[in-house]
């Protein structure tokens, strides 16, 4: 990370990061971060092209791979991830791609877990098969399982904690030790946590992934990914970036920069609502089971305590009455928005079997545990109350009030 700041923002604390890393101090930068929109940007002279294009000297040659902007994003969210490089992507799922094609190479071997995002899925279980990488699918707590499936070609582990839509915890520290004793790489999906609430390069992993899409940016505007982690991990993601395109744009970074300000505030109102939410759930009538780490019921309650600095904003919960009460449920809630989108101000709420993970084949969705009574709620920042009164509706039109 680089700053015309000095030294001093090196030593500071992660709020202070979030607002000012990767900004180059200028009068004009302290007033407004500039959007560099420009699509190649021009040389003092004929030396100073070859020297840049060679990466000879540093500085600014097209924006497929180099934008003011773009960069800004990436130092910031280094900084908070505590990584030495990160590489802005076009959305979190090109941030995986990126990963993938950049590490990976006919005849390796993958290990993933059951419990991600069902795009992922999709790219390892249909993609990257078709450039002969195998890839396993375990059980996100499972890790003797882990050890069990690899094989001596696992390059790379892959899992997301918590996980995607079920909260499952993953022990970061002992998946950082199983991938040192397969000589792989650990490289965890840090989007429900956020480097507000859990980094888990210091925990052990090698390379962490963003959906900057989702809470990073905070209110839905636009798509963004990102890759984190040492330098010499990330250079290549770079200059994959660079041949391939897969880049994030300057006015995407300029919102995601903006958004990584208000970050750690909007993510302790997350919680806290969240937590609210999640408790009252357990209340309800027709609510067989919630599945939200923060409560102490949940199976990785203690973990999630000694690794995150708090519980996140997704809460799924199983209806009794399968997909038709879901639906009935989702369909009389009026406040939240149903969309797949988390992430946003704005409460979420959807239908996973159906929806984010329905391409997945109906074992893979029974491995993953996604019932067809469950249902999806990403918390925003509206009143609790007001939160609680919408799922009463959806309550009622389930039991036939």
């Amino acid at each position: 990370m680089t700053d015309d700041s000095g030294d001093w923002l090196s030593s500071s604390g992660a709020r202070t990061q979030a607002v000012r890393a990767g900004i180059r101090r200028t009068h004009e930068a302290e007033h407004g971060e500039p959007i560099f929109t420009s699509s190649s940007f021009l040389f003092e002279s004929a030396e100073d092209a070859e020297a840049k294009f060679a990466g000879e000297i540093e500085g600014n040659v097209y924006s497929r791979y180099t934008n003011p902007t773009v960069r800004g994003f990436e130092e910031r969210l280094c900084a908070l991830e505590q990584g030495e490089v990160a590489a802005a992507t076009a959305s979190g799922m090109s941030a995986i791609l990126a990963l993938c094609m950049t590490h990976l190479r006919s005849g390796d071997h993958v290990l993933c877990s059951q419990d991600v995002f069902g795009a992922t899925v999709g790219l390892f279980d249909n993609v990257l098969k078709k450039f002969g990488v195998e890839v396993s699918f375990v059980p996100l707590t499972q890790i003797d399982a882990w050890r069990d499936a690899a094989t001596p070609r696992t390059r790379l582990l892959f899992l997301e904690t918590p996980s995607n839509p079920l909260n499952a915890i993953a022990d970061l520290p002992a998946f950082a030790q199983l991938s040192r004793d397969l000589d792989a790489m650990l490289a965890v999906d840090n989007c429900f946590c956020t480097p507000a609430l859990q980094n888990p390069l210091a925990l052990g992993a090698d390379i962490v992934t963003h959906s900057a899409t989702k809470y990073l940016d905070g209110q839905g505007r636009v798509l963004g990914g990102a890759v984190v982690g040492s330098e010499a991990l990330i250079a290549p993601v770079v200059a994959f970036n660079r041949s391939c395109g897969p880049t994030m744009s300057a006015f995407n970074a300029w919102i995601m920069l903006k958004g990584l300000e208000t970050l750690d505030l909007r993510m302790r109102a997350h919680c806290q609502n969240a937590q609210g939410l999640a408790e009252w759930l357990t209340e309800q009538s027709g609510v067989e089971q919630v599945h939200y780490c923060g409560l102490t019921s949940h199976p990785g309650h203690a973990l999630a305590t000694s690794q995150q600095r708090g519980f996140g904003a997704v809460i799924a919960f199983e209806l009794a009455g399968g997909r038709e009460a879901a639906w009935r449920f989702i369909n009389h809630t009026q406040l939240m928005s149903l969309t797949a989108n988390l992430g946003d101000a704005k409460t979420t709420i959807i239908h996973p079997a159906s929806t984010t993970h329905g391409r997945l084949t109906e074992g893979q969705r029974a491995a993953a545990g996604i019932s067809e009574g469950l249902v999806r709620i990403a918390v925003g920042l509206e009143d609790l109350e007001d939160l609680q009164a919408d799922c009463l509706k959806g309550f009622s039109a389930v039991q036939g009030r």
